[in-house]
Parts: C-alpha cells; sequence; structure tokens
C-alpha cells in the first residue's frame, strides 16, 4: 500500500486513531482527533472505506485514511461480518500503513489510540513497536461491567458462555445503580448470537488488559457529585476522562446518512417545548416492526406533535397512509440533524435508545428523556439517566396508555427541567471543561516522555 506524502503531514507527531467501524464509535474518535491536532499532533484516523466516505475531507486539521475491509460489496456491514473483517482481513492492511509511515521520512508514528472495540489493532502496533494507548467511546460504568466479566464467571452470576444463571443483582460500586442480567451488553438475539458477542468481549476485555492507559469518553463526574473517575485511582490507574469533547472541537459532524433537513422548517412552526423527537440510533435493528405499529398508534392518539427518526425498511410496520395522515402534527424522517433538532426550542423531550452521544446531545441541549434501551451499554446508560441523575423515565412498551402516561410525566416534571440544568452544568460548566482540558493537555504533554522512557502497554 503506497501512501502519497501529500495526503499524510508528517511535520507534526503522528498518532494513528483506530475507531470501531460505527457511527457511534466514530464521531467521538474524530472529536478527540481534532482536540489533539489542537494539541499540536497530526491525527492519521484509519477506517475501512464504507466508513471514511462519510468522514473525509471534514476537517484539514484531520487525516483520514481507508483500508480495505476485504468483505464484498454488497455483504451487508452489521456486527459479525465487522468482526469477521476486523480479526481476519484489516490487521494485515493497518500493519502495512504503520510500517511505511514508520520507514518514511516524516518521524514515523508517535503512537497508537485504539477503540477498545477494536483491540485486534493493538497486536498490530506491538508487532510495529508502536505504543498504543487504548480509548473506551461511552461511561466507564460501562467499562466497569465489561471488566467484571471474570468476577461475575466466578460468582456463577453468568456461565462461562456468558448466560445469565440468574436475575443478579450486578453490584459494581456504592454510588451506582444496581443493575440486572438483563443489562449485560452481550444478550442481544438469539442463544448462538449471544454467547457469539460474548466471546468478542471476552477476547476484547484479555487483549486491553495490557493496556497502561485509558481514555475514557467521559466527564470527570461521571458518578455523585462527590466522586469522580480520579478518584477510582486505586483499583483503574489506567483511566483518564476526557469527554465529551463537543465543545472543544472543530470537526464538523459527518454525515452517515442524509439528513432531512425539512424538519426543522416544520419545527419553526410549533409551539416551545411541544415536539416529542424519536430516534433510535443506527447500529442495532431498532424495535421491530409490531413495536412500530404500536408506537405509531400511541403518538396519533396523544394528539401531541412530533417527529420521528424511522428507515425506510422499518416503515412496514406503520399503520396504512400513516405519514401522509400525521404530516401536519408529526413528521417521519429517514434521518434528522439531531444536534439541531434537540437544540431547537420546541422540543420537550426525546425518546431515544439511550446511546451514550444521544445522551450526551440531550444533556447539552437539556432535553428531558424518555428511555427505551435496545442494546449494548444503552441498559447501563438508561439506569444512571433514571435512577442516579434523574433526567427520565424508562418505557417499558409502547401501549398507547403507558405512551401517554409516560409523555405527560416527563413533559410536565418541572424538577427533572431543574435536575436537567444542573447535570448539563456538571457536564459541560466551566469546571469541568477546564479538568478535561487539563486531563487531555497532560496527556499529550507526557506521551513522549512515556514513549521514549516506557511503553504504553504493560509486559505481558
Amino acid at each position: 500500500m503506497k501512501i502519497n506524502n501529500q495526503d499524510v503531514f508528517m511535520k507534526k507527531p503522528t498518532v494513528i486513531m483506530v475507531p470501531y467501524p460505527a457511527q457511534g464509535h466514530v464521531t467521538p474518535m474524530l472529536n478527540l482527533a481534532s482536540a489533539l491536532s489542537r494539541h499540536g499532533l497530526s491525527p492519521l484516523v484509519v477506517t475501512p472505506e464504507f466508513i471514511h466516505n462519510a468522514i473525509a475531507h471534514k476537517n484539514a486539521d484531520i487525516t483520514c485514511k481507508s483500508i480495505p475491509d476485504g468483505l464484498e460489496e454488497e455483504t451487508p456491514r452489521d456486527f459479525f461480518s465487522i468482526e469477521f473483517a476486523m480479526e481476519n482481513n484489516m490487521p494485515e492492511h493497518l500493519e502495512g500503513l504503520v510500517r511505511e509511515l514508520n520507514g518514511g521520512d516524516g518521524g514515523g508514528v508517535a503512537f497508537m489510540i485504539v477503540d477498545l472495540l477494536a483491540s485486534w489493532a493493538l497486536k498490530v502496533g506491538g508487532d510495529c513497536g508502536v505504543p498504543v494507548v487504548g480509548y473506551w467511546p461511552v461511561m466507564f460504568a460501562a467499562y466497569q461491567l465489561i471488566a467484571a466479566i471474570p468476577e461475575m464467571r466466578s460468582l456463577g452470576i453468568i456461565s462461562e458462555t456468558g448466560i445469565p444463571q440468574n436475575e443478579g443483582p450486578i453490584y459494581l460500586g456504592y454510588d451506582q445503580p444496581l443493575l440486572g442480567t438483563q443489562d449485560l451488553p452481550w444478550l442481544i438475539g438469539n442463544l448462538v448470537s449471544r454467547k457469539s458477542r460474548f466471546k468478542f468481549w471476552t477476547r476484547t476485555l484479555a487483549r486491553t488488559r495490557t493496556l497502561s492507559q485509558i481514555l475514557v469518553n467521559s466527564f470527570p463526574e461521571e458518578h455523585h457529585i462527590d466522586t469522580n473517575l480520579q478518584d477510582q485511582s486505586i483499583k483503574y490507574p489506567n483511566i483518564t476522562p476526557i469527554g465529551p469533547l463537543t465543545q472543544h472541537t472543530r470537526y464538523g459532524i459527518p454525515r452517515f446518512s442524509e439528513e432531512d433537513m425539512s424538519c426543522l422548517d416544520w419545527l419553526d412552526q410549533q409551539s416551545d417545548r411541544s415536539v416529542v423527537y424519536i430516534s433510535f440510533g443506527t447500529w442495532v435493528s431498532p424495535i421491530g416492526k409490531a413495536k412500530v405499529r404500536n408506537l405509531a398508534i400511541a403518538l396519533e392518539s396523544s394528539k401531541r406533535p412530533f417527529i420521528w427518526v424511522l428507515g425506510s425498511k422499518w416503515r412496514e410496520g406503520l399503520p396504512k397512509n400513516y405519514v401522509e395522515r400525521m404530516w401536519n402534527r408529526g413528521r417521519v424522517v429517514s434521518w434528522a440533524p439531531q444536534s439541531e433538532v434537540l437544540r431547537h426550542k420546541g422540543v420537550g423531550c426525546y425518546l431515544t435508545h439511550c446511546g451514550w452521544n444521544s445522551t450526551i446531545e440531550a444533556i447539552q441541549s437539556k432535553v428531558r428523556l424518555l428511555c427505551y434501551p435496545i442494546a449494548g451499554d444503552q441498559f447501563v446508560n438508561c439506569d444512571y439517566i433514571v435512577k442516579i441523575w434523574r433526567i427520565g423515565i424508562r418505557m417499558s412498551d409502547f401501549g398507547e396508555e403507558n405512551v401517554h402516561r409516560s409523555l405527560e410525566k416527563v413533559m410536565d416534571d418541572i424538577e427533572m427541567e431543574e435536575r436537567l440544568v444542573k447535570m448539563n452544568q456538571r457536564v459541560f460548566g466551566m469546571e469541568t471543561s477546564l479538568r478535561v482540558i487539563a486531563n487531555l493537555t497532560n496527556f499529550v504533554d507526557d506521551y513522549s516522555k512515556v514513549t521514549n522512557d516506557q511503553p504504553l502497554t504493560k509486559e505481558s
């Protein structure tokens, strides 16, 4: 693989950044890349082609480079096909890129930052003699849950293949909500799927145990007001909270899907804080056609205005002529400019899957949350939203009565609005911002010393 010297700016120290190839992982990694570029580094973000096409040419300070994933063009890029590509096809191409950069005139690769879910890239760094720093793109609490896998096995909470043996509870700390085994992030799909996903997580955990530093895309004060991630230094000496970076970056939001901007004009015509915004993310299949139908019926009978992000594949679950019938009161769009929608004064609440990026955007915009987690870390996020921060409520189903009651409760809760203001200050206030900047600055200042004096990965 030949790299054009004009494509990669080599005067600054180069840091190769490898996100897991999904929107919820790529976006925060790009924010981190933008922040690092402002600290004197030259980030090179490496993704497969299907991701590269959405992120390239967004920021002059970041170089984006694609490597082949080795999959046929018509192959859907789902969890299992991506896992196969990461384990079998992508390592040789990343290694070729690293070795070529190290053999050039630009000073080589200073270090790599690797999403823990892209743990395949850790070995590439080791084989090439390049120090590697880990990156966790969501809540630290979700990392703690994964790190607790050996203990859950030994206590008989889960089997050797990750299947729950009881309902829990799972206790991660005195200031954290009790979790149930239904919150485990690999419990998606049928039994074969769950076992396969658990194997992915155990492999990830085993590989990342060698890391001496992990950057976490969460704010330093993730738990109660008197607790912060730095206080976990005895148990987790390698954790550095550096998020969220949305207000410390110049990176343009990547467009993975074509956005329907007309919904913003429609929003301008609605009363303040009256609109329900609904989106269940992009990665795991949303909620199924039966639930789509139930939610559609409940929204129609609620008489409330709404914007619903719903891909064409899932619109088959809608009642006949629903989009046309709801046109004046509700908009169904394939994709929406989410940040702009959440910031709009017309939006009163957000029915969400509780993805971490969406949660942070809602806190930044001070929008109350209706929670319907679907997969992965979303259950842990939901527990914090509902039980610890109390800035939203959880929905158990989309029956008409439940939807109407939940909408009324979240829209009319004045105390929840006050807690949202305080939560916004905790996450985006000046004190937190200064701590995040200090953590990032210290990391950048220390990297040259670390890379010269000691490895960023521990000896096996």
